[in-house]
């Protein structure tokens, strides 16, 4: 498969005659990126697949209003977190989820889930950054698992730096607490 560069695959989408082989290929590239991001918000396989699926449902619906005014990438985790934290907030209203907060109902889901592969350590991390509330968890997670630079989340959260970098702080912190207490 060839690599093209977001601009040619932009640029190849407005082409109605390669419309849909581009959209195949922005899914392919952003594709395990997406999924990933999803799953340390929503937790459970099978919700990452449905809200990804939404993903790229409206990422086809609007890219053609895509003005290029930030990278692709950064429109589609745009997309991506405001689809997964629209997930949560309509499960937790939904009567299933209202006894218990939906932090207790994605921590349980994480010990049932078949395909988490992490070992008791891993489990304990997981448990911790759930008891973080919804931005620093994001926060956390893309800056502990995928490096990402406060300027590109700044872009994807449509947060300022400064407060990335609190918000990521204070979530290290009552991570680290929640580690020393549960894992002595």
């Amino acid at each position: 498969m060839e690599h093209y560069s977001d601009e040619e695959l932009l640029q190849q989408f407005r082409n109605e005659s390669s419309r849909n082989y581009a959209f195949s290929l922005i899914v392919n590239k952003y594709q395990k990126k997406l999924y990933w991001h999803i799953r340390k918000i929503v937790i459970d396989h099978d919700d990452t697949d449905d809200v990804l699926q939404n993903t790229f449902i409206k990422t086809w619906k609007g890219l053609d209003n895509f003005k290029e005014e930030s990278q692709l990438y950064t429109w589609l985790y745009r997309i991506a977190t405001n689809e997964a934290l629209g997930f949560l907030r309509q499960k937790s209203r939904s009567k299933t989820f209202s006894i218990h907060p939906i932090e207790y109902q994605l921590s349980k889901s994480l010990e049932s889930d078949t395909y988490f592969k992490g070992d008791e350590i891993q489990m304990k991390l997981q448990k911790a950054i759930l008891t973080l509330p919804e931005k620093q968890r994001i926060v956390f997670n893309m800056r502990y698992y995928d490096e990402t630079p406060y300027e590109e989340m700044s872009e994807i959260l449509e947060t300022s730096v400064g407060a990335l970098k609190a918000s990521y702080h204070h979530a290290a912190k009552k991570v680290e607490e929640y580690l020393v207490v549960h894992c002595s």
